[in-house]
């Protein structure tokens, strides 16, 4: 059974970091590529971060460029998402998911709010 744990989400000053995690089971982690997105309120959820299954190939969202590092530890079966220079319009819950076959399954995700 797939089970996708989010964590390390908050409050956070704009300017501010965190780091979320992502621990995966049930699954053969290191062979899915993995990707974060997030949904606030009122609005579809989009895709924030991809990174390859060994971790060599990642992809952002415009709107996070140079500003998020997607990352994963295969031996962790955990994927991070660090959050620098955070502004309010990164308000929202942040989800992991695995790319493929297991796309459907998605875990309870983290908020994160972006507030003075």
């Amino acid at each position: 059974q797939v089970q996708l744990v989010e964590s390390g989400g908050g409050l956070v000053q704009p300017g501010g970091s965190l780091r979320l995690s992502c621990a995966a089971s049930g699954f053969t982690f290191s062979s899915y590529a993995m990707r974060w997105y997030r949904q606030a309120p009122g609005k579809e959820r989009e895709l924030v971060a991809h990174i390859s299954s060994a971790g060599g190939r990642t992809n952002y969202a415009d709107s996070v460029k140079g500003r998020f590092t997607i990352s994963r530890d295969n031996a962790k079966n955990t994927v991070y998402l660090q959050m620098n220079s955070l502004k309010p319009e990164d308000t929202a819950v942040y989800y992991c998911n695995a790319v493929g076959p297991l796309r459907d399954s998605w875990g309870q995700g983290t908020q994160v709010t972006v507030s003075s």
